[in-house]
């Protein structure tokens, strides 16, 4: 009997492991939690170290510099930076040359109207069952694939004297003499026609991705209670592509302010079709005016932000609940 005690506490103590205490592990079981959820916490702010420094270096710390070179004289190659204040900002608002560039953005202004009507008129038809959809989809989409720079010299060549638009016209017995780039009005509105037709894809797909994501039973539910293509466009999809058509205002008034490749290629600016972007690189490159070009610049940026501020006011985002 004491033979098979002393065996069975002996199999004990070689089972039971020793307790560890602080100094056989190096820190207590709370001390090694705490650490575990330091480490949890820090763990993304760790990946995030690069995109932020790199975001900080290539966008912030550049916005920074255009701001204070905004209120200097610097003409972008001497070392030499003289503070002016806002006489800068007083040029662009006071002098017509500079702010007549403010009134070419209408015509793009209207273009992006024009290219969002038709882009959800095409998305809207496109989303319903129809023959070849899929090739009218293609080639809507088509024209945003292409190079900027190889579209302009496509239309430079299509609205030159005797180009493809004569060569069209007078298919039809129509024999213009003009050069439909040669005064401001018809070469703006000739070069706003060419961003229609290039960016009009955009707009397209993103209506037609979000007319897509709608749940098909709500179309089979309307189309049980009668109602007509009409009815389902203003009670199914107007509602359900709200937040979308709010994103495709902004982008269309943003970009109407800072249109550049299409005017710089094909007029490079001249006969009135300087745009605020073409202007401010003259600026800065042509005119060695760094100082009074950075001033456009944070012009520019702040009269974005506040058409996005107003916009995002007047139109605030809703939860749209279909179901």
């Amino acid at each position: 009997m004491t033979e098979t005690t002393e065996a069975v506490s002996v199999k004990t103590h070689r089972a039971t492991p020793p307790r560890r205490g602080p100094s056989a592990t190096g820190a207590s079981p709370r001390a090694r939690g705490t650490r575990g959820r330091l480490l949890r916490r820090a763990t993304p702010w760790l990946f995030l170290v690069a995109p932020l420094a790199l975001l900080i270096t290539f966008t912030y710390v550049p916005v920074g510099n255009m701001i204070y070179y905004s209120f200097t004289d610097w003409d972008g190659i001497s070392p030499d930076r003289n503070f002016t204040g806002v006489d800068n900002y007083v040029q662009i608002f006071t002098r017509p040359e500079l702010f007549r560039v403010f009134f070419v953005s209408f015509y793009y202004l209207a273009a992006s109207a024009v290219q969002i009507v038709i882009a959800l008129y095409f998305a809207t038809v496109l989303s319903f069952d129809l023959r070849f959809r899929n090739l009218f989809k293609g080639l809507l989409f088509f024209p945003y694939l292409i190079n900027g720079v190889a579209i302009g010299f496509v239309f430079l060549y299509f609205f030159q004297d005797g180009g493809t638009l004569d060569t069209v016209l007078s298919w039809f017995g129509q024999n213009p003499d003009h050069a439909w780039l040669g005064d401001p009005e018809s070469a703006n509105t000739s070069l706003a026609g060419v961003s229609v037709w290039r960016y009009t894809g955009l707009n397209f797909v993103l209506f037609l991705g979000a007319i897509q994501s709608v749940p098909g039973e709500l179309y089979e539910a309307a189309q049980l209670d009668g109602a007509t293509k009409w009815d389902q466009f203003r009670h199914i999809i107007a509602p359900s592509i709200r937040p979308v058509l709010s994103l495709s205002v902004i982008l269309a008034v943003s970009g109407s302010l800072a249109v550049f490749e299409i005017p710089w290629i094909m007029t490079g600016g001249a006969t009135g079709t300087s745009t605020f972007v073409i202007q401010t690189v003259k600026l800065a490159f042509q005119f060695n005016k760094t100082g009074l070009a950075s001033a456009a610049a944070v012009v520019l940026l702040l009269i974005v932000l506040l058409i996005t501020w107003i916009q995002r006011r007047l139109v605030p985002d809703e939860k749209v609940d279909l179901v």
